[in-house]
């Protein structure tokens, strides 16, 4: 989208004179972001969003969540000033409303913009794989306490990995592409893990895991550092809050800040870090230890196993529906990034004690 033509829905924001420039930012897969720069209040810049209408049914409930986000863990940050934690804020429209919504339906928002931060695709090293365990920790804390029947479900079934199955299950049958021997891997790897997709719905129908507010999402990239100190001090794209377990969200974490060779790389390149998991767990459980139940540290790995296979198999699925859910810049770009997620599940299941001995070393009633 060119910004020429965002430019008016940016004037239902700002003042038109105080708009100095913007420019696309980031490299996230489903919503279209711009940076707005400013010339009012300091020169600040902000994150201009419109939320995928394909991917999220009722945009406004996204907006309602963060509205009940902001305002339950306003007076905790000011409460916890040294730690530097930060989360974006909403910046209303100039008729006061938290979003806007365009001639064609689609809805915008505007975020204030972190600054003096920066993220990353792939991880450095163990002490920033510390800082992002302890991010997440901090904002289970924080959230833990925040009822999650205030929460809307944005996305019913999100994290629900028999029903990515049965979706993949309908796909597979209609048959849309010729057997490649990539494809034909796919389909098998999925069929010698069937059994493993419910595991962490079990656990929850069994009464040992209990819905919470969750992040839905947080991927390493979704973690903002400070550039000076190194510390994570925000998790972003807060799209996915709703309720949910929390080893989705200890799983999708480890999933992505522990394979080295990073999401858009090869499956000969992929392997589970365990260093890297263990250093992330100490810092999420230093700070998330004192909501957590045995049974949460009994499944830590069961949630990073799933994650990574749900994520293959959406990015398989998706392919074979012709690419209408994550952004691609090529038609082979989801089978590849679902070769990458099903060689990462592999190498997770291969060091599977060395993981359940490092949650064991952690988990106090063990």
């Amino acid at each position: 989208m060119m910004t020429d033509n965002v430019l008016p829905v940016a004037a239902r924001f700002f003042p038109p004179l105080e708009i100095a420039g913007m420019e696309p930012h980031g490299t996230g897969k489903v919503n279209d972001t711009f940076l707005v720069k400013t010339s009012g209040a300091g020169g600040q810049s902000f994150i201009l969003q419109r939320i995928s209408s394909a991917v999220f049914a009722h945009p406004e409930w996204i907006m309602e969540n963060m509205r009940v986000l902001f305002d339950h863990v306003e007076g905790k940050l000011r409460q916890e000033p040294e730690r530097g934690w930060r989360l974006p804020g909403l910046h209303q429209t100039l008729d006061g409303r938290d979003f806007y919504r365009d001639g064609d339906g689609s809805c915008w928002r505007v975020l204030r913009y972190i600054a003096k931060t920066r993220s990353f695709d792939t991880m450095e090293n163990v002490s920033q794989a510390r800082e992002v365990g302890l991010a997440l920790g901090r904002f289970h804390r924080l959230i833990s306490d925040l009822d999650p029947a205030r929460l809307h479900d944005t996305l019913p079934g999100f994290h629900i990995t028999p029903r990515y199955l049965g979706h993949y299950d309908r796909v597979a049958q209609a048959g849309r592409h010729a057997a490649s021997p990539d494809i034909v891997f796919c389909h098998d790897f999925i069929a010698r893990r069937r059994a493993q997709a419910g595991v962490l719905e079990a656990g929850r129908s069994a009464g040992k895991l209990t819905l919470r507010p969750i992040h839905g999402d947080p991927k390493l990239s979704n973690f903002l550092f400070d550039e000076e100190s190194g510390k994570a001090v925000s998790l972003i794209d807060l799209d996915t809050v709703k309720p949910g377990l929390i080893q989705y969200d200890v799983g999708d974490c480890l999933r992505s800040c522990c394979n080295r060779a990073g999401e858009e790389s090869s499956p000969g390149e992929v392997f589970f870090d365990t260093e890297r998991c263990r250093a992330i767990l100490q810092g999420y459980v230093a700070e998330a230890g004192g909501f957590l139940t045995s049974h949460d540290y009994d499944y830590f790995y069961d949630g990073l196993r799933v994650i990574a296979f749900e994520l293959g198999l959406r990015f398989f699925t998706d392919y074979l529906e012709g690419n209408i859910y994550f952004k691609t810049l090529s038609a082979e770009q989801n089978l590849q990034r679902a070769l990458v997620q099903f060689a990462l599940a592999a190498s997770i299941e291969k060091q599977a004690a060395k993981i359940a001995a490092i949650c064991c070393e952690l988990n106090p009633w063990a």
